[in-house]
């Protein structure tokens, strides 16, 4: 078969990027390092990026839109910040260009069209949003300004992976200010829940909420707090972050205000942020070697119905009968599609439909219709069952909503069987190779000891859980005392 995908098994990395482009997701572009999103890909990414933008909007925040180019000058201006980003950097540096006198035909950068200052292309938008909050705030009564933005961002980077990594990436960013350092604390944790709670209940993806050391920080953060997931080869993935900047930006961009007892100080800030690279950790926490599994909730497409049928009089039969259902489905906000393309043979669609991971297929041939009924199949579980028409569409809402479950319940057995608790350096590194998934095990509390596991075994501290259980201990690589497991991964 033509979209056939190498097995999971055979080589997980190729089976991934075999389902990407075989699915319809992405596709290489003309740019290396750069991905086109396809159709069913952005389908994906709207529904995503809609329920988002739903719980911003429940949680206070409203939507802006700041420049794509960052003046060199100010992207510098936040030193940490500018440090933590240069190796990844794409700059403007000219504006214009011209024909190549020696080389006819050709185009080439005009030398007298040199940027005064050179732009930066956003890998992170502080510096240009800070720039701009200081305009915006005087008072205490300008405060909290809670925005976040849709954009892209460009972090320059060779090794690229579809939607795992790649040198431009769509996202959403979260900037807010706040007149305390307990407000920014508690806007910084609630982001956090609301990842959380999205990527648990409409991606079935379970993550595991912490706070990075600070080897792992964000660039310019006082703590960054993350959500992290485990995806079926054992490794783990970054699913979002959310940073408590302290006053660092406030103070890198002067942006201060006057409190109720009209003393100025500088005010306290958040960002927080998740990406396209969802769509990388939701392939990966659910898919099998037949193709995508998705989760209802944001699945493109919900239902698929495919009629099985000879000739033109069974076809208006099949039609007609279809069309009744797909209106009962629309009627209940169900994403369905009538798939009754005669270019393509029956058996061709399940298999097209089982590689895009449509939750439940319909199909339907004349003496189903007869008898009053249709076949239905479960992607997830692949069970198929004789349903009646008469009720179909309350069945299939109900359906949808087990399978949602269903495919999380799955994924949270697989992630819980994968937290191993490490006691010794030679266990440490038997369950990485053997096992994987995440590894619970003491560690110092030193950069130094960090940095050293992670050269030795490849592992990094993924998190040190909320609310973490508190242990006395000795850490794996040096032997001294340590007050509480962690958890190291191997990870994208």
């Amino acid at each position: 078969m033509a979209k056939e995908l190498t097995s999971r098994a055979e080589d997980y990395s190729q089976w991934y990027n075999d389902l990407v482009i075989k699915s319809g997701l992405a596709d290489h572009s003309a740019v290396r390092g750069c991905m086109v999103i396809k159709p069913y890909g952005f389908a994906l990414w709207e529904n995503m990026r809609d329920q988002l933008d739903r719980m911003f909007k429940d949680t206070g925040h409203v939507n802006a839109y700041f420049p794509l180019f960052v003046p060199k000058s100010l992207f510098e201006a936040e030193e940490k910040n500018a440090e933590g980003f240069a190796k990844e950097c794409a700059i403007v540096t000219h504006y214009r260009l011209k024909n190549d006198p020696d080389n006819k035909g050709k185009l080439m950068v005009d030398p007298e069209a040199k940027l005064e200052e050179e732009l930066i292309i956003r890998p992170t938008s502080e510096a240009i949003i800070w720039n701009t909050y200081k305009g915006w705030i005087q008072s205490y009564r300008d405060l909290p300004l809670l925005i976040n933005q849709w954009a892209n961002v460009v972090r320059w980077e060779m090794r690229t992976r579809l939607f795992l990594r790649t040198a431009e990436f769509l996202w959403q960013e979260g900037h807010t200010a706040h007149a305390t350092k307990e407000e920014a604390i508690e806007e910084t944790t609630k982001m956090l829940d609301v990842y959380a709670d999205f990527v648990e209940q409409y991606m079935a993806v379970p993550v595991i909420k912490g706070v990075k050391t600070p080897n792992e920080r964000f660039a310019g953060a006082e703590d960054t707090y993350c959500i992290e997931a485990l995806m079926q080869d054992g490794k783990a993935l970054q699913a979002g972050t959310s940073h408590f900047l302290g006053q660092n930006f406030a103070k890198a961009f002067d942006v201060k205000f006057s409190d109720k007892n009209n003393k100025l100080d500088y005010v306290w800030a958040t960002s927080w942020g998740v990406s396209t690279r969802l769509i990388g950790a939701l392939i990966m926490a659910h898919s099998d070697d037949q193709g995508l599994i998705m989760p209802p909730r944001i699945a493109p497409t919900q239902v698929v119905i495919v009629p099985v049928y000879k000739g033109e009089e069974s076809k208006a039969v099949i039609d007609a009968r279809a069309n009744t259902i797909v209106s009962q489905l629309k009627a209940l906000g169900i994403r369905v599609k009538f798939d009754n393309n005669d270019n393509s043979r029956p058996g061709w669609k399940f298999a097209e439909y089982e590689l895009k991971g449509v939750p439940v297929r319909i199909a339907m041939g004349l003496r189903d219709i007869e008898n009053n009924v249709v076949e239905l199949a479960r992607r997830d579980t692949k069970e198929k069952s004789s349903v009646s028409i008469d009720g179909i569409a309350d069945y299939v809402l109900q359906l949808l909503d087990t399978i949602q479950q269903n495919i999380y319940d799955r994924a949270l057995a697989f992630r819980d069987e994968h937290i191993t608790k490490a006691n010794t350096w030679d266990e440490f590194v038997k369950l990485l190779d053997e096992k994987g998934g995440f590894i619970a095990a003491h560690w110092d509390g030193t950069g130094e000891t960090e940095d050293k596991i992670k050269e030795q075994a490849k592992a990094t501290i993924r998190c040190i859980p909320l609310n973490n259980e508190q242990e006395a201990g000795v850490c794996i690589l040096t032997g001294k005392p340590s007050t509480q497991r962690v958890l190291f991964a191997r990870a994208y």
